[in-house]
């Protein structure tokens, strides 16, 4: 028995910077593009690229190192979409190996040496090899755990010395678990990656399959997208409030602090960038899991909406967003006032 929704698999149980999937299903948005939409969760965030790829689902979210991994594997998924930001150039999260204070790790990547780290899937155990590989260790110098996406929890129990994950989901909860044991919230660190190991943020990507026999219905759902998209930039704490309505489990004071530390992030044009998409690529081959002649699997061409203007100096703006992100982790952020934060990095732009 077939449906006529467009199924969408989310890559992990529904977060915080989920809310435009869930906003465009809350306030109508599919139902004004005439799409219905049946929105899923994943057990095993692993799966979902191979779910989607072998058509058992039309749509779903995913970071572009692991859509281009799919594809590489033969599996037919293609990129039509950002959900979180690389599109206006603004960084990725950032990215990198979570620990807490005491754990012997230091500023020192030779730290991790007879360490258990911490991955999410399989892509993950390559990254880490390939990552300490960089800093002359090998596989053998350190214990790879793969905990899925319990990161924090894994880091908490003393299953793992650390673990891959971004400054606005792992390194939250983790300093949220700090201030219910008296201690200060400066005991979470993270080793940046993300200048090394060029993963990609979430993007909407769809079976090749679906997209050839429903184009109209994929630029549907990107128009409903992109509606949501704009309510949350303009009125996030609305927006927040309509999404913990609408998904009760949003509704906590954890997840409030992760969508203000996620908020900057979020993609305005959802846009792919052809410069992010060929930086990915090549990270992927230099981990040899592409072959010298792949294309980047995107498109743009259900993005019917003028984009934004390319930034000049991505790199300064990292910098301004990392000072935004502290200021925000002390003094709160887009939830202590009903619009876009006043401190968002804007670096002059060419058309």
């Amino acid at each position: 028995m077939s449906t006529d929704k467009i199924t969408f698999l989310l890559n992990w149980h529904a977060t915080p910077y989920h809310a435009p999937i869930f906003l465009a299903q809350s306030k109508g948005y599919f139902k004004e593009e005439s799409v219905k939409v049946a929105i899923l969760e994943p057990n095993d965030p692993s799966d979902v690229t191979e779910i989607i790829g072998s058509g058992k689902v039309d749509m779903g979210a995913k970071a572009m190192v692991h859509t281009i991994a799919g594809k590489a594997r033969g599996f037919p998924v293609k990129s039509i979409g950002t959900e979180s930001d690389l599109s206006r150039s603004v960084q990725q999260p950032i990215t990198g190996v979570v620990y807490l204070e005491g754990s012997g790790i230091t500023k020192d990547f030779q730290s991790l040496r007879g360490k258990k780290i911490g991955y999410v899937g399989e892509f993950g155990k390559i990254q880490i090899d390939e990552l300490t590989k960089h800093y002359g260790m090998l596989p053998s110098d350190y214990e790879a755990v793969r905990v899925g996406m319990n990161v924090s929890g894994a880091t908490i129990s003393g299953q793992i010395h650390a673990g891959i994950g971004l400054e606005n989901v792992q390194v939250v909860e983790l300093e949220e678990y700090c201030k219910t044991q008296g201690r200060p919230i400066s005991d979470v660190n993270i080793l940046r990656i993300d200048e090394l190991a060029e993963l990609g943020c979430c993007f909407y990507i769809a079976n090749e399959g679906f997209l050839a026999r429903e184009p109209e219905k994929a630029a549907a759902f990107m128009r409903a997208v992109k509606k949501a998209s704009d309510f949350l930039q303009e009125n996030p704490a609305d927006a927040w409030a309509e999404y913990c309505s609408f998904k009760k489990t949003m509704n906590t004071p954890l997840n409030a602090k992760i969508f203000e530390r996620s908020f900057i992030y979020m993609s305005k044009d959802l846009r792919n960038v052809d410069r992010d998409w060929q930086k990915v690529t090549s990270y992927c081959k230099r981990l040899e899991i592409l072959d010298g002649e792949f294309k980047p699997n995107y498109t743009n061409e259900f993005i019917q909406w003028e984009f934004d203007p390319e930034l000049v100096d991505p790199a300064q703006n990292q910098v301004l967003v990392a000072q935004e992100q502290d200021r925000v982790k002390i003094h709160g952020g887009c939830l202590c006032r009903n619009r876009a934060p006043t401190a968002t990095p804007i670096i002059a732009a060419s058309a």
